[in-house]
C-alpha cells in the first residue's frame, strides 16, 4: 500500500534504513535512530519519508526532534522544516501522533504545534499536524495570532498554495503546487479511519453511537459516489475540503472563511447524496436513501478530513470489504447488542457449496451481509482464476462484469432490522455494488406479500438456487401477532396418526427457525440448496418429530456438521448449533414420500398387532374410565365421601396403568413405522461431521487450527459426487 511503498523506496534512496527485525529505524542523514515499534514514530517515518519524496524538500532542511522553548519549559517538536540548510529559518512545524488518538487530543496537537511556532523564528509560516490517517494544514500569522486552516504544505520553493489537494490522478498547480491523487490503504488502517471518524461523530456527545454510524455510511456512501463520478485528469473531488480564502487577513475574516469552507463542504456532500438518492429511485431502490444527512458542517467536516484521500474504489476488495465489516461488527457488539455469524463458519458453509455466477442466491434473515459477500468474493475469485488474472492485477471489462452482474442481479436479502439492512446495503457498495436486492422486512412475510412490500420482483417462489443463512435462534411467533402464520405448515397441528381423536389445530406459536426452514421451500427451486444454521434442539427433541418429518418429506438431506459449544459464544450466544444441508425435493417426490408415510402409517395401525392393540387399549381406558365417572358422581349424590374416595384412587391407577400400556404401545408402533420407513425409501448417503476446533475459542481468540478447512474440501467433493449421480463412493 501507499505507506509502505513510501518506506520502501526512501530506503531504495538510502534515506532511511530500517533493521532485520523491523525494530529500529535510522534517519541517515540526521544519524538518528529510534524505536520502530513505536505507533508515534511510525507516522513520524511516514511524514518525514514524504518531505522528502512528494515534497521535495532537501533531506538537509529538515531537522527532527527539535528542542523548543515554550515559556519556561523547554518542549521537543517532532520535524521542524527549514528554509536553509542552517536551520536557522524554520519554515514549516509538524507534529506527529500515533493513528488511535481522539479529535480532543488531536486538538491538542495543534494547540501544541501552535506553540511551537509561536516561540521559534518568526519565518515559520505553516503548521502540519498528523495522525496518519488524519492531517490539518494550518498558515501562521503571528500578527493576527489565528488558526488559517489550509488544504496542505506548499512543496518546495512554491509560494502559492491551491485551494484543494486532492485531484484525479494528481499533478500539479500552474505554481508548481503539488496536487495528490487518491491512495490506496491497508486494511488496518481503513479499519481505523472508520473507528476514529465514527468516534469522532459521536465522542462529544451530539449524537448517540447508532446516529453517528447512520450517519458515517451516508458519507462513506457520498464518497464511494464521488469517486465514480466522471472527471478529466487532475479535476478535484468534490469529497474533499475546498479552501474559502479569507478577503483579508483579519482574524474574523479567517474564521468566516473557514465556516463557509465547512458549510460549502456540506452543500456538496449533500449534493452527492442526493443525486445518488436519484440514481437509485430511477433504480428502484430507495431504501438505502433513507433520510437526509443530519449532520452539521462541522461533524462533516470531520469525517471527511479521514477518507478524503483514499481511494476506496481501487483499495483491494478484500481488505475494505474486512474493514468494513470489522469497524462494523465491533460496533454492533459493543453499541447495538447485534451479533452476526462468525466469519469461519460463513466461509465454510459458502465454500462447500458449488455456487457459480448463473446462480440465484438469498439469504432470508442476512444481517450484514456476511453470507451474500462471501457468495460474491467466491464468484470473483472464480472469474478472476477464469481470466488469469493474478492478485494486484486490474480485471478486464469481462472479468469485472461477469462477477458485477452476479453481484446486482443474482443476489438477494432480506433483513428486518432497517439499520442492519442499511448496513448489508451499505457493506454490498463497499464491495462494489449489488446493493439493489437487499431490503428491510421481516423474512417470514409470504413471497408474494414481500414483493408487495419491497416492490423488488425478483423474490419470486421456486426461483433460487441456494439459500444460506443463519436465521435468529430462541424467538417465536404468535398467532396472534403475526397475521401470516396460518400460511405455515409447521404452524398447524396435523391430525397424530396415534391418536384417532386428534383434530388438525392451530399452534399458538412457532419457533422463527423452524419457521425459516419453511420458507426456505418456497424461494428454492426443486433441487436447490438450502444451508442452514440451526439449534441441536431441532435435531434431538422429541417433540421436533414432526419438524423432522417435515424436512425428510420435503429435503435430502446432504450434511448435518456439528458446531463446538463454543461457535457462538463470542458472539453472545451459547446454544449449541449445527449446520444443516439441504436439498429440496420436486412436488412429485415430495407428495410420493408423504403418501408413502401415511400408507405406512395406516398399515400400522389398522394391520399390526400392536395397532390393533392401541385401538383397543384406548377404547377400554375410556370404556373403564367413563364407567367409574359414573359410580363416582352415584357415590357423591349418596354422599358417601369413603366410596367416592376409593373409586377416585382406583380411577386414578387404572388411569396410570392404561397410559402406560398405550405410551408403550406408541412406542413400538413409532419404531415400527421409522424401521419400515426407512427400508422402504430409496438409502442414500449423508455427510456427517463433527467441528470441535473452528478456529477461534469461546472468547473469540484464534486458535490456530480450524478443521472446518478440511471438512469443506470433502463435503464438497461429496456434493460433487452426489450431483454427478455416484450415491455410493465411500
Amino acid at each position: 500500500m501507499e505507506h509502505q511503498n513510501l518506506i520502501e523506496l526512501a530506503k531504495q534512496k538510502k534515506i532511511i534504513t530500517i533493521s532485520e527485525d523491523n525494530s529500529t529505524i535510522t534517519y541517515i542523514y540526521q544519524n538518528i535512530s529510534r524505536n520502530y515499534n513505536n505507533p508515534e514514530e511510525k507516522v513520524q517515518a511516514k511524514t518525514f519519508c514524504e518531505l522528502v519524496l512528494k515534497y521535495n524538500y532537501p533531506v538537509g532542511h529538515i531537522k527532527q526532534y527539535v528542542k523548543v522553548t515554550v515559556g519556561s519549559d523547554s518542549k521537543e517538536a517532532d520535524i521542524i522544516v527549514y528554509n536553509d540548510s542552517e536551520h536557522k529559518k524554520p519554515h514549516i512545524i509538524i507534529e506527529c501522533k500515533k493513528g488511535e488518538i481522539t479529535e480532543q487530543e488531536f486538538k491538542q496537537a495543534v494547540r501544541q504545534a501552535y506553540a511551537y511556532a509561536f516561540a521559534t523564528a518568526g519565518t515559520t509560516k505553516y503548521i502540519w499536524v498528523t495522525s496518519g490517517i488524519k492531517d490539518e494544514y494550518y498558515a501562521v500569522d503571528k500578527e493576527v495570532d489565528s488558526r488559517e486552516a489550509v488544504t496542505d504544505i506548499p512543496n518546495y520553493k512554491v509560494e502559492k498554495l491551491a485551494s484543494y489537494k486532492f485531484a484525479k490522478n494528481g499533478g500539479t498547480t500552474g505554481e508548481g503546487q503539488r496536487l495528490a491523487p487518491l491512495v490506496t490503504v491497508e486494511e488496518s488502517e481503513l479499519t481505523n479511519r472508520f473507528k476514529q471518524a465514527h468516534q469522532a461523530l459521536w465522542g462529544g456527545g451530539e449524537l448517540n453511537p447508532s446516529e453517528a454510524f447512520d450517519e458515517l455510511d451516508k458519507l462513506i456512501f457520498c464518497k464511494i459516489f464521488d469517486e465514480k463520478k466522471k472527471r478529466k485528469n487532475g479535476d478535484p473531488y468534490d469529497f474533499q475540503i475546498i479552501k474559502v480564502n479569507p478577503k483579508s487577513k483579519d482574524k474574523y475574516d479567517i474564521e468566516k472563511a473557514d465556516r463557509e469552507t465547512s458549510e460549502n463542504l456540506l452543500k456538496r456532500l449533500i449534493a452527492l447524496y442526493d443525486e445518488g438518492k436519484l440514481i437509485g429511485e430511477r433504480k428502484n431502490d430507495t431504501e438505502i436513501f433513507w433520510e437526509g444527512i443530519k449532520l452539521n458542517a462541522s461533524k462533516a467536516r470531520t469525517v471527511v478530513s479521514y477518507l478524503e484521500g483514499v481511494d476506496l474504489l481501487n483499495t483491494d476488495l478484500d481488505s475494505k470489504g474486512r474493514a468494513f465489516e470489522t469497524f462494523m461488527g465491533s460496533f454492533f457488539r459493543g453499541d447495538f447488542g447485534q451479533y452476526f455469524t462468525p466469519r469461519n463458519i460463513v466461509s465454510f458453509i459458502v465454500d462447500s457449496l458449488p455456487i457459480d455466477e448463473n446462480d440465484r442466491v438469498l439469504d432470508t434473515s442476512c444481517g450484514s451481509g456476511g453470507f451474500l459477500l462471501h457468495a460474491l468474493d467466491k464468484v470473483r475469485k472464480a472469474a478472476r482464476d477464469f481470466y488469469n488474472i493474478k492478485d494486484g492485477e486490474k480485471e478486464n471489462l469481462e472479468c469485472h462484469k461477469q462477477w458485477h452482474d452476479f453481484a446486482e442481479y443474482n443476489l438477494y436479502g432480506i433483513e428486518i432490522n432497517e439499520q442492519i439492512s442499511r448496513t448489508a446495503k451499505m457493506n454490498m457498495i463497499i464491495h462494489d455494488d449489488g446493493h439493489t436486492n437487499v431490503v428491510t422486512a421481516d423474512g417470514l412475510l409470504s413471497p408474494s406479500d414481500l414483493r408487495k412490500k419491497v416492490k423488488n420482483d425478483g423474490f419470486k417462489e421456486n426461483s433460487f438456487h441456494y439459500i444460506i443463512t443463519n436465521p435468529p435462534f430462541g424467538s417465536t411467533v404468535k398467532q396472534t401477532e403475526k397475521a401470516y402464520l396460518y400460511q405455515y405448515n409447521l404452524a398447524i397441528k396435523e391430525i397424530d396418526w396415534l391418536n384417532p381423536n386428534s383434530k388438525i389445530a392451530e399452534r399458538p406459536s412457532q419457533s422463527t427457525e423452524v419457521l425459516f426452514i419453511e420458507q426456505a421451500e418456497k424461494y428454492l427451486i426443486d433441487g436447490g440448496y438450502l444451508a442452514i444454521v440451526i439449534p441441536d434442539g431441532i435435531l434431538t427433541n422429541s417433540s421436533m418429530q414432526y419438524v423432522r418429518d417435515y424436512i425428510s418429506d420435503t429435503f435430502r438431506i446432504i450434511a448435518v456438521i456439528s458446531m463446538p459449544q463454543t461457535a457462538f459464544s463470542a458472539n453472545g450466544a451459547g446454544v449449541k448449533s449445527s449446520v444443516m444441508f439441504l436439498k429440496k425435493y420436486s412436488q412429485t417426490e415430495k407428495k410420493v414420500r408423504i403418501e408413502l408415510r401415511n400408507n405406512i402409517q395406516n398399515h400400522l395401525i389398522s394391520k399390526l398387532e400392536e395397532g390393533v392393540k392401541l385401538f383397543k387399549l384406548l377404547k377400554d381406558k375410556k370404556d373403564s374410565i367413563a364407567k367409574l365417572n359414573k359410580e363416582i358422581k352415584q357415590a357423591e349424590r349418596e354422599k358417601n365421601i369413603e366410596k367416592s374416595e376409593l373409586l377416585n384412587n382406583k380411577k386414578q391407577e387404572l388411569t396410570e396403568d392404561f397410559d402406560e400400556q398405550i405410551e408403550f404401545a406408541k412406542e413400538t408402533l413409532s419404531e415400527s413405522y421409522l424401521d419400515q420407513y426407512k427400508k422402504t425409501l430409496t438409502d442414500y448417503p449423508i455427510f456427517m461431521a463433527i467441528a470441535e476446533d473452528i478456529g477461534y475459542d469461546a472468547t473469540g481468540k484464534e486458535t490456530g487450527k480450524n478443521e472446518l478447512l478440511e471438512i469443506s474440501v470433502e463435503l464438497s467433493n461429496f456434493i460433487k459426487a452426489m450431483e454427478e449421480g455416484k450415491d455410493h463412493f465411500f
